[in-house]
């Protein structure tokens, strides 16, 4: 990989398609993975799971022979669960880092909970603790039943700071069949230990998440890393991990952080489309996100509280899709921010095809291609 140089003394400088290529092939999108998919939920620390089937589109992206059952098979043997973790935001976690990552980041939740500290009038939080955790380990609770079960106790405090304050104070995985592939099901909870059948590990150490967080995302800053997790405060772990760790700049002079025998392909390195889900960790782990959004493009990938699908090409953000499925029919609308070379939309609409026939059930589809501004719509070539 080719590497600049600034002034005598100073570190390496990567360029924003340097970081671009390594960023892709620690996140197994530079090429597809044949990893395991829990191999590759523990490598990725986790996927971003607000809605149910992102995790699926995420792992479906990333590993050559995914199919959604390996996933959902997963979740149904309480291998890897939903709960709330980094960016108060909840995540597909294997059980050990449900168990190990939670309490890591519980001081950035415990800082959710001051904001709500207000409306919980006359609430003992350790009380608040205990009864949320009888309630929901005599058996998962929805989350309605819950808040109802926790204003009874507590009727002068505003119901959703309750739950939000339930949630805060303990790991609460959200119980299967919420989260199977082909099933739904209400939101219910209970306690990761509950869950897995074990107790919780203390909070570890942030050394090794840092290490790890670099092998997923690196090379990376240490606003970064903050970013990721939601903790502040992360220098003088960086700082105690500097003598094993690599370091370069970004074309800013931002200081960045790696493992020495991580991949860094060279910038040259072709990179295939992609077409990720909402809230894909490529696009929200990094303060600064310039080496998968280019600067044109930002804030694209949602409006108002409407998050979008995006799509990479050439390793970089280059538009929205979205899927609908009606009966044995699907439909995947591309809509590309700029102009696409035929090439790129030869192989963005394989990209499509491979993804409809690992994730839909449909017997039939179509793949269109539109204007992001003027919303126009063709069949794809």
């Amino acid at each position: 990989m080719a590497l600049k140089t600034m002034n005598s003394g100073t570190h390496p400088v990567l360029s924003t398609r340097a970081l671009n290529r390594a960023t892709l092939e620690r996140q197994l999108l530079l090429r597809r993975s044949g990893m395991s998919a829990k191999d590759a939920v523990s490598h990725l620390l986790g996927l971003q799971a607000q809605n149910v089937k992102p995790p699926y589109f995420q792992l479906a992206a990333r590993l050559d022979g995914f199919v959604p059952e390996e996933l959902s098979g997963l979740m149904a043997s309480r291998e890897v669960a939903r709960l709330v973790t980094m960016r108060s935001t909840i995540h597909t976690h294997t059980a050990d880092d449900c168990l190990t990552l939670r309490p890591l980041v519980q001081a950035a939740r415990d800082r959710e909970l001051r904001v709500f500290r207000d409306r919980l009038t006359g609430v003992d939080l350790d009380g608040l603790a205990a009864v949320s955790r009888a309630l929901v380990e005599e058996r998962p609770r929805p989350l309605k039943e819950l808040r109802e079960a926790l204003l009874a106790r507590w009727p002068d405090a505003d119901p959703v700071a309750l739950t939000v304050a339930a949630r805060c104070l303990l790991p609460l995985v959200q119980t299967t069949p919420r989260g199977l592939w082909g099933r739904s099901g209400q939101v219910t909870v209970t306690t990761a230990e509950h869950w897995f059948g074990r107790p919780a590990e203390p909070a570890p150490a942030p050394d090794g998440t840092v290490l790890r967080y670099l092998g997923a995302f690196g090379p990376a800053s240490v606003k970064d890393m903050q970013m990721w997790s939601g903790l502040t405060r992360l220098r003088d772990v960086f700082e105690r991990l500097r003598p094993g760790l690599l370091t370069f700049q970004d074309e800013n002079g931002v200081e960045l952080f790696d493992l020495p025998d991580a991949p860094r392909p060279d910038e040259n390195v072709p990179a295939p489309p992609r077409l990720l889900p909402e809230f894909d960790n490529l696009l929200l782990s990094h303060a600064d996100r310039s080496r998968v959004v280019p600067p044109g493009y930002r804030g694209r990938t949602s409006h108002v509280n409407q998050a979008y699908r995006t799509l990479l090409v050439d390793g970089f953000l280059a538009g929205i899709w979205q899927l609908t499925e009606d009966g044995g029919s699907a439909t995947l609308t591309v809509q590309a921010f700029g102009a696409l070379t035929r090439e790129q939309r030869t192989e963005v609409a394989r990209e499509a095809e491979r993804l409809l026939t690992v994730l839909s059930g449909a017997t039939s589809y179509d793949i269109r291609f539109g204007s992001f501004t003027e919303g126009r719509e063709q069949r794809a070539d």
